[in-house]
């Protein structure tokens, strides 16, 4: 009994090692797995995504129909599709740009012409040269005059030539188209280039809003006579474009000065505006290539195309002096139509100095009318 006790006694010692070995090799075997392992990666901190640039400041362009159809329109939408910043247009009138532009209400106005000198509202602020355009005589293709000359021009105006056919044409009445807002830009610079004074009194039974609406009146009318640019009506067949002193306008007679009434279309901006940053970078992109490619599509000249112009502007008055025998120049008897002014002035800007002085005058004309009717009836 006691051999087997013993031998059965080392047996389990013997199983006893072993599973201890086994043990001790397992502890190995699962640290070397544990220190193999890599350690667990810390939650990766959120990227921050960068910030969009802030979007451009809108601005308000406000002005007459000359400058919007020569270059404004496309110069706007190619500005927009370029991502460079938003235009809202607001096509009226010159003097409505402008004023708004003075007022805050606008950041950039389009004229037909430069400042007024002494005018308040037009103070503090810069007229930009765009592009050369020129001022054109139209009238029906059914009348058979096709020039006028500088001298003719500066009679019809002031009422003193009223029939074509002392024009060469039919003894037909001359009906006399101008736009009657005041001091608007085809109007101030024809008469300024006529009579030294852009704001020369003219004789003009038929006024419009915009020379938009005065072509149309022209294109039905086989006698009618009126001002427009040359880059809005060089395409369209309903209207003739008269030659002046035997030149005619076209982009070359403009560059060259041939044609007598070249003209400038302007952006103006207050040199205080509080979207100047925004203003000026529109500003600057209309004598970028881009911008002046533009132009010249509208068969307009980009102001640094001709700087000869600049340079012939006495050369040009001379001209224009040299053929006008200038009788003195008085009220014309059919002064443009004081209603219509006043009417006009009293619903775009009722507030300004002109709109009370047009509604004086209307009144005033009114009551020289009815004393007049009153005179004639005592008589």
């Amino acid at each position: 009994m006691k051999l087997v006790y013993k031998y059965t006694s080392t047996r389990l010692l013997g199983l006893v090692a072993v599973f201890a070995v086994a043990a001790l090799n397992l502890d190995c075997a699962q640290a070397q797995a544990a220190a193999a392992k890599p350690a667990p990666r810390k939650a990766a901190a959120a990227v921050a995504k960068p910030k969009a640039p802030p979007a451009a400041t809108a601005i308000i362009w406000r002005g007459d129909r000359a400058t919007e159809r020569g270059f404004v329109a496309d110069l706007v939408k190619q500005y927009e599709l370029s991502k460079l910043g938003k235009v809202t247009m607001q096509p009226f009138s010159t003097i409505s740009g402008i004023d708004a532009v003075h007022e805050g209400g606008a950041d950039i106005a389009g004229s037909a012409r430069p400042a007024m000198p002494g005018r308040s509202e037009e103070t503090g602020m810069t007229f930009y040269p765009v592009a050369w355009d020129a001022l054109v005589p139209i009238t029906s293709p059914k009348n058979p005059v096709n020039n006028v000359t500088l001298q003719e021009l500066y009679e019809i105006y002031l009422g003193r030539m009223t029939s074509w056919k002392d024009l060469g044409g039919a003894d037909e009445p001359i009906n006399l188209y101008a736009v009657a807002g005041p001091l608007d830009g085809v109007e101030y610079s024809l008469r300024e280039l006529l009579y030294h004074r852009g704001d020369q009194a003219v004789s003009v039974p038929r006024l419009y809003l915009n020379t938009v609406k005065l072509e149309d009146g022209i294109t039905i009318d086989p006698h009618g006579l009126g001002f427009t640019t040359w880059s809005a009506v060089y395409a369209n067949k309903a209207i003739k474009i008269l030659s002046v002193e035997g030149s005619s306008a076209s982009t070359a007679s403009i560059a060259d000065g041939s044609y007598p009434l070249y003209s400038v279309l302007y952006l103006a901006s207050r040199d205080d505006g509080k979207n100047r940053e925004a203003t000026e970078k529109f500003i600057k992109y209309a004598s970028s290539d881009a911008g002046k490619a533009i132009i010249r599509k509208h068969q307009l000249l980009p102001y640094d195309d001709a700087p000869d112009l600049v340079a012939k502007r006495d050369q040009r008055v001379a001209f224009v002096d040299a053929h006008i025998s200038a009788a003195p120049v008085e009220t014309p008897k059919r002064v443009s139509a004081p209603n219509a002014t006043a009417d006009y002035l009293l619903r775009t800007q009722p507030n300004s100095l002109e709109a009370q002085a047009a509604k004086q005058r209307a009144a005033q004309a009114a009551a020289d009318k009815k004393a007049a009717q009153a005179a004639d009836k005592s008589n």
